[in-house]
C-alpha cells in the first residue's frame, strides 16, 4: 500500500524526523488559507499522486501551464494560481504512463534553502533478509539514472535485525554523504530514527529524496515516499486510514475486497490462475507467443465459488480483454470450484470473448465434466502449452 508525501511525512514526524512544515489542500479555494498559514515568503506547491518524477511531469490540460507537478511560488497569489491550475487537471510524468493520474490534492510546503541534496532509502533485501540502506551524494535525481551513469556514487549496507541499527550504521551514512562535524551525530540520529519507524510501521519501502542540507547546516527530509507491507496492515489501522482509492485501480480495489491478488496490466489477454508461480508463467507463454496478459491474477489456493466468479467478473469488467485464459493447476484449488465459479459468473455477465479453460489436479475429471456440460462455447486445453497457443489464436481470429 502506497501513501501521499504529505501523509508519509506525517508518518516520519512522528519518529522525530525533521520535515518541512505544510498543509494539504483538496480545494483550490483553501490555498491562501494555508499559504498564510505557512507564512512563507518561499512556498513550494505540490501535486500529490502516487508517481514519482511529479517535477519534471507534464499536464495534460493547456490550463494547467508548463511548469510541472511541483512548483515554488514566490507569493500567495502564485500559490493560488497554482493551485488553481493544477488540482483536477492530469498530470503526466515517467512513473503514471501516459494516461497520467489526475491531481485530487495539493501539498503546500515552506520554502527551503538548499546548500545540498543526497539521496536516501530503505527497502528489505530479501537476499540477505534484512533491511538495507541506499544513500548517495546525487540527490534530487533519478537513482536508476545515477545507478547506470555512476554506479559508484551508490553506497548500500544492512541492518543485522538481531542488533537492531547502532551507532556504526550512523557514521557509513555520514560517511557515504561526505558529511562533517555536527551533521555527522545528525545523520546518526536520523538513521536511528528511520530505521525505528521502518519496523515500527512494517514498511516495505522508504525513499527520501532528496535529503537536505539546509542553509543553516541542519538535515531535513525534503520529500518522502513510503510503500508498506500489505500483509501487515492489519495490525495498523491507522495507516489503513490514509488509503486513497482514487489512486488506485478500482479493478484492483474490487480483488482486494475478496482476497484476490490483482494487478491490471496493458495486455489484451485476461488471466485467471491459482499460485503466484503458475500465475506468472502464465503470463511469460502468453508473451512468448507473441500476445500480452492484461493482468496478473492468483486466486489463491483456496478459493471458493464466489472468490472464482469475482475474480472472473474483474476479468471482464476490463475493455481491454479480447480472450481470457483460465489455468488451474488443482492441489488445495479443486478444479470443480473453478468450473463451478467460471460457470456460474459467465451465466451472470454474459462472455463475449474467447474463454481458454485448462484444469489439471484434485477433481480435474469432475470440473472438465461440469464445464462440458454447460453448454458453454469454452475452448478445453490439455497444458499449459496448448492453452497458450490456443487463447493467442483464438484472440486473433476474433479480431
Amino acid at each position: 500500500m502506497n501513501i501521499h508525501e504529505y501523509q508519509a511525512k506525517a508518518v516520519l514526524k512522528e519518529f522525530g524526523v525533521s520535515v518541512s512544515n505544510g498543509r494539504a489542500i483538496l480545494k483550490a479555494s483553501d490555498a491562501e488559507e494555508a499559504a498564510k498559514a505557512l507564512g512563507g515568503p518561499l512556498w513550494v506547491v505540490k501535486s500529490q499522486i502516487h508517481a514519482g518524477g511529479r517535477g519534471k511531469g507534464k499536464f495534460k490540460e493547456a490550463a494547467a501551464g508548463e511548469k510541472g507537478g511541483v512548483r515554488l511560488a514566490k507569493s500567495i497569489d502564485e500559490v493560488k494560481t497554482f493551485a488553481t491550475e493544477m488540482l483536477g487537471n492530469t498530470l503526466v510524468t515517467i512513473q503514471t504512463g501516459p494516461n497520467g493520474k489526475q491531481v485530487n490534492r495539493l501539498y503546500i510546503e515552506d520554502g527551503s534553502d538548499i546548500a545540498k541534496e543526497f539521496y536516501l532509502s530503505m527497502l528489505v533485501d530479501r537476499s540477505t533478509a534484512r533491511i538495507a540502506f541506499v544513500v548517495s551524494t546525487e540527490g534530487g535525481m533519478n537513482i536508476e539514472d545515477v545507478a547506470h551513469s555512476t554506479p559508484e556514487k551508490i553506497i548500500t549496507f544492512s541492518v543485522d535485525p538481531a542488533t537492531g541499527v547502532m551507532p556504526h550504521h550512523g557514521r557509513a551514512v555520514a560517511k557515504a554523504l561526505k558529511l562533517s562535524g555536527d551533521l555527522v551525530k545528525e545523520a546518526g540520529v536520523l538513521v536511528e530514527q528511520l530505521y525505528t519507524a521502518f519496523i515500527a510501521k512494517d514498511m516495505a519501502m522508504l525513499e527520501i529524496n532528496p535529503l537536505i542540507i539546509t542553509a543553516d547546516q541542519h538535515l531535513r527530509c525534503l520529500d518522502a515516499k513510503i510503500t508498506f507491507d500489505s500483509n501487515a496492515l492489519y495490525r495498523h489501522p491507522d495507516i489503513v486510514a490514509l488509503r486513497d482509492e482514487t489512486e488506485e485501480d478500482a479493478k484492483e480495489i474490487e480483488a482486494s475486497k475478496y482476497d484476490l491478488s490483482y494487478i491490471a496490466l496493458d495486455g489484451t489477454i485476461g488471466c485467471m490462475v491459482n499460485g503466484a508461480g503458475l500465475a506468472m508463467a502464465t503470463m511469460d507463454i502468453i508473451k512468448l507467443y507473441g500476445e500480452f496478459p492484461a493482468n496478473f491474477l492468483d486466486v489463491g489456493g483456496g478459493a471458493t465459488t464466489e472468490k472464482v466468479t469475482a475474480a472472473f467478473k474483474i476479468i471482464t469488467a476490463d475493455p481491454n480483454v479480447q480472450g481470457i485464459l483460465v489455468n488451474i493447476f488443482g492441489g488445495i484449488m479443486k478444479c470443480d470450484v473453478i468450473a463451478e465459479g467460471v460457470i456460474a459468473a459467465v451465466k451472470e455477465v454474459g462472455l463475449t470473448v474467447p474463454l481458454v479453460v485448462r484444469l489439471e489436479g484434485t477433481n480435474v475429471q469432475l470440473g472438465k465434466d461440469i464445464i462440458s456440460k454447460s453448454g458453454l462455447n469454452v475452448i478445453a486445453a490439455d497444458d499449459l502449452d496448448d492453452a497458450a497457443q490456443k487463447i493467442v489464436k483464438a484472440v486473433r481470429d476474433a479480431r
